[in-house]
């Protein structure tokens, strides 16, 4: 009787303890680093009611999960430590979790320049095999995890070595270690990131339920009333590709490229889908701030990206319940050269990301407009983009006494036949990188026909631009071509001028929703 009496008593204890355990998600795990000087989350699941204490750093908080089982608590500012932590987590279950240190956390996202790994960058290899830097951190949100196709965890976190940055950003790599090197604190990326994905993705769906942005949810309904055809269309296709192939190969011939998974089958193309899987479960770990690299992908649509980033922007402050800085990576130089002015949807993409940076609080641009490649969509230099991010960073988010990147345009007026640019963040003032005249201007008169034009720089804050093409002109644009010929307008810190427009005119995707 009393063996059964021991044995019942370990089985209710194991059942009460698997339905029971206090649980946390993968973000809140062993090695991270938890965000210096500011109120840190620490939060997860347990039995309704059931009381959970969280001892760190010399503090413990007690609590206990709500009705439905959820818990948080916040732990008072901690000062930066390269030196390893245990947080004790209790409830039922205990949880340990080590070598947890303080520093600075950011929040790297985008599509596939930001996914990018080192090992298809300029020298990636050699630096990969050098990269053992305990002070950096990474947590590397895994695709297929997230979305189910395989098991484990959403990520770990795990300080640099050669075999944790090897899959890791290296856009984010190149951020993460200069912030490392200038700061001295611990620095933790978390790096999201999802190649080929558009913004829509990356947003919760409540904030596009409005009339310009209503249509990405409107494609969702469209490819769910498609799916089932199109699933069987494609597996035909994939089968009568694979019987070609075989017969190609046994001639020794070349085959052409498999079908592409059509957008409806595309598990990351419908609304808020990354959002919800990647982002959500980060929310509300403590970040210092954002990097976003993403808009390729949305460039048939680049009017609306100009509502859409900043309606994306607002919903993950909003569910994070903080303002953090968000710095936007504008797009860079792409595709072939133009002798004369063209109006591209490119270029009207890389408007929209000034616009926001322009005028949504808290944000910036961080410009590439001299980094990119004429034929390749994903440029191999991703050290110079780890460059201007912390340039933005260090002068826009830690004060320091520096410029955070280029001259950037505020307005313009026209009289006696020429347009004036006014500009700020001019430093000791506007330049040029070749010392030659300002180069890569246009401009265009009440019939919205663009030509070049000659510029000067007329003092500290103002170019002064003209055309004898142009007798009256109402607008100027400023290295506006998809891949613009010498846009060299500078000021102190080197970083070129974005790209800009001073007109308002509908471009190659208006009313493209």
């Amino acid at each position: 009787m009393k063996n059964r009496l021991v044995i019942l008593l370990l089985f209710l204890s194991a059942t009460l303890q698997s339905e029971a355990f206090v649980k946390i998600p993968d973000i809140l795990s062993s090695g991270m680093v938890l965000q210096q000087q500011a109120s840190v989350p620490i939060w997860g699941t347990a039995l309704p009611g059931e009381a959970v204490v969280v001892s760190f750093g010399g503090q413990t908080r007690e609590t206990k999960a709500d009705m439905s089982g959820k818990w948080k608590v916040f732990l008072d500012p901690m000062e930066a430590t390269d030196s390893g932590r245990t947080m004790v987590i209790r409830g039922i279950n205990t949880i340990h979790l080590k070598d947890i240190v303080i520093g600075e956390v950011w929040l790297c996202a985008g599509q596939s320049n930001m996914q990018l790994v080192l090992s298809r960058t300029v020298k990636g290899d050699s630096v990969v095999a050098s990269a053992n830097y305990p002070m950096l951190h990474f947590f590397n949100v895994n695709r297929e995890n997230a979305f189910g196709h395989s098991r484990g965890p959403l990520g770990i976190w795990e300080p640099c070595t050669p075999s944790s940055v090897k899959a890791f950003s290296a856009a984010a790599y190149y951020f993460g270690l200069a912030l490392q090197n200038k700061l001295k604190v611990p620095v933790g990326i978390i790096n999201a990131s999802f190649g080929g994905s558009q913004a829509e993705a990356w947003t919760p769906e409540a904030y596009l339920a409005v009339p310009d942005l209503q249509p990405c949810i409107d494609r969702d309904t469209l490819w769910a009333s498609q799916r089932a055809g199109v699933q069987a269309s494609y597996e035909r296709q994939l089968k009568d590709w694979k019987i070609y192939a075989e017969k190609e190969k046994g001639a020794g011939r070349r085959t052409k490229e498999a079908p592409h998974q059509p957008e409806a089958l595309r598990d990351y193309r419908p609304t808020a889908s990354i959002y919800d899987c990647m982002i959500e479960p980060l929310i509300p770990f403590q970040i210092k701030g954002c990097l976003w690299y993403q808009g390729e992908s949305n460039e048939g649509r680049a009017e609306q990206y100009g509502i859409l980033l900043p309606a994306m922007i607002k919903a993950w402050r909003d569910r994070w319940k903080l303002s953090f800085p968000f710095g936007i990576v504008q797009l860079p130089n792409y595709r072939d050269k133009k002798d004369v002015p063209v109006d591209g949807a490119w270029s009207f993409l890389r408007d929209a990301q000034r616009k926001t940076a322009g005028s949504v609080e808290k944000t910036g641009l961080i410009v590439l407009i001299d980094a990119g490649e004429a034929h390749n969509i994903h440029p191999h230099n991703k050290e110079i983009v780890g460059q201007r991010m912390l340039r933005w960073a260090l002068a826009r988010v830690y004060r320091l006494d520096m410029l955070p990147g280029g001259p950037r345009f505020v307005k313009a007026t026209a009289s006696k036949g020429a347009m004036t640019a006014y500009f700020d963040i001019c430093g000791s003032g506007l330049i040029t990188t070749d010392g030659k005249a300002p180069a890569s201007f246009a401009l265009a008169g009440a019939d919205h026909k663009w030509y070049w034009a000659k510029a000067k720089i007329v003092n500290k804050h103002e170019v002064r631009i003209w055309s004898r093409d142009v007798k009256k002109p109402v607008a100027v644009r400023y290295a506006f071509n998809n891949n613009p010929n010498d846009p060299n307008l500078t000021n102190d810190s080197g970083v070129p001028a974005s790209p800009f427009r001073s007109d308002n005119w509908n471009g190659p995707t208006h009313g493209k929703r």
